[in-house]
């Protein structure tokens, strides 16, 4: 036990640390706000410095942010001074097994720790055993998808339309005939409503502001072409398979679709951010559309009947179209959140990047592929969802501290949001209120790691600086567990003996 006075010097060394980091980090991008993280509670209260302009209803596609530089072989010594203690191993056997066998973690817990710069496993009990992993298996929905899309990779909506008239073509006849009746022919032509059709790119963060601003750029669009009374369709072909994820109906995510405005969230979370259960829509695109139509006819377009769902022509000319932020940010916030909705899109954008169908089957084909493809340790993996909501989910410990050293790989810069997203321990995201006991608080601060809870499963994985200033990773993975608060809490021990 550390001295008062020792204590605070650390704390202070440590404190000051992580200011030093920030402001380097601050600097370096990929940004989109000028945060590395994405939690919605934390990053608000941050100055917003740096990061890409996307000008809104630009028709073209943003340029992309600029890639992560080597933020890290700037701040750190090199390799070869930080050497871990020869015993560290052997002691790291003495302090974690014995709390690895505690009761709150169930039978036979899982552990893997590995020394990031070396890949060498310092501790594994089990680590080669496939269990179900929770939301911990977001780790594995973002290196897949940085991986396969690139961090400056956005997801757009447009909003298409086939008709001549918003075309702006006026085909007349040429050859001659009753001036009358063309006349007549006109004037019926131009009665009829433009049909426009609203396609789904499958972004999972499209709300309420960024549906007004499309909705904006279209009526513009439209009023320039003379159109005045349009017919909105909406267009969700790009994913295939089931809408309903496998646990159903549930408030901690909405059904899967590639059309939605604020997760198909009903209460007041869709206002600001997202993250967190709600209830939500049994229809979200249709939602969707329906709002679209909505701002449509608050910009002075007249609407002909309810939005029909359709698929949009294939020789359909864009209208305007709007676009999330990039796959880096996505990732930053569907780790520090556990946001379900984004992890369910990124693993089918993965799949429409692999050739495969953008389906919960397509997509475990593409995530194992993707990973198989790295070299990463996938057998007996098994991902049949991209949240971790799925029960019948498995990964080893093994393959979630693989997956973290891979994302600290210097020739990996694009994987570095794996580790950026991570929560901070007892200050972001899911993390915020742990790491309070007297046997963890060495740990805040000092931990960033992704969660995952089911009801009988806890696991947690992530990364520490450990005795010798070597990165270490880790994963934990408990099943039947008796009780999620207890389990919680010996998760949070392992790890903060990892600092120490």
């Amino acid at each position: 036990m550390l001295e008062p006075k020792v204590w605070q010097l650390t704390a202070g060394s440590a404190v000051l640390g992580l200011v030093l980091a920030a402001g380097a980090v601050a600097l370096a991008g990929p940004w989109d706000s000028g945060q590395r993280k994405a939690e919605r509670d934390w990053a608000a209260a941050q100055g917003r410095t740096g990061g890409a302009h996307h000008p809104g209803g630009h028709p073209g596609k943003p340029a992309p942010a600029p890639s992560a530089a080597g933020v890290l072989d700037e701040l750190a010594p090199p390799v070869e001074s930080l050497s871990a203690p020869a015993d560290l191993p052997a002691g790291l056997r003495k302090t974690l097994g014995p709390l690895l066998e505690s009761p709150d973690l169930g039978p036979a817990p899982a552990a893997s720790v590995v020394d990031v710069a070396t890949g060498e496993q310092l501790f594994g009990e089990r680590a080669d055993r496939p269990m179900a992993p929770a939301s911990t298996i977001k780790i594995a929905t973002a290196v897949a998808a940085l991986s396969a899309l690139g961090p400056d990779h956005r997801i757009g909506t447009t909003v298409v339309t086939a008709d001549d008239k918003a075309k702006g073509d006026n085909k007349g006849d040429d050859k001659g005939g009753d001036e009358s009746d063309s006349e007549g022919d006109d004037k019926a032509k131009g009665d009829d409503p433009t049909e426009i059709t609203l396609v789904g790119g499958g972004d999972a963060t499209l709300d309420r502001k960024r549906l007004r601003a499309l909705a904006e750029d279209t009526a513009r669009a439209l009023r320039d072409r003379g159109v005045h009374e349009v017919a909105v369709r909406f267009d969700v072909s790009l994913y295939s398979g089931p809408r309903e994820h496998p646990i159903g109906p549930n408030d901690n995510i909405a059904p899967v679709t590639a059309l939605m405005n604020g997760q198909g969230r009903l209460d007041d979370s869709a206002r600001d951010s997202f993250g967190g259960p709600a209830p939500r829509s049994g229809d979200p695109a249709g939602d969707a559309a329906d709002a679209f139509a909505d701002l449509l006819r608050e910009r002075g377009l007249k609407t002909s009947g309810p939005p029909a769902m359709r698929k949009a022509p294939k020789d359909a000319d864009r209208l305007a179209v709007t676009y999330s932020r990039p796959v880096s940010a996505l990732v930053e916030r569907m780790l520090t959140n556990s946001d379900n909705d984004i992890a369910e899109s990124l693993v089918r954008q993965t799949a429409v990047k692999a050739g495969r169908p953008a389906s919960f089957a397509g997509a475990q084909q593409a995530v194992q592929a993707e990973l198989k493809e790295q070299k990463l340790p996938v057998g007996g993996a098994l991902l049949r969802d991209g949240s971790g909501l799925d029960r019948h989910d498995r990964v080893t410990s093994g393959l979630l501290t693989a997956l973290l050293a891979r994302a600290a790989d210097p020739d990996r810069p694009e994987l570095r949001p794996v580790l950026t997203g991570l929560p901070v321990a007892g200050f972001s995201g899911t993390l915020q209120g742990r790491y309070t006991d007297a046997d963890a608080i060495t740990g805040s601060g000092m931990i960033r790691a992704k969660t995952g809870t089911l009801t009988g499963v806890n696991s947690l994985a992530g990364t520490v600086v450990g005795p010798g200033g070597r990165l270490l990773a880790f994963a934990f993975l408990a099943e039947k567990a008796p009780g999620p608060d207890t389990a919680q809490r010996a998760l949070d021990h392992l790890s903060a003996e990892l600092t120490s």
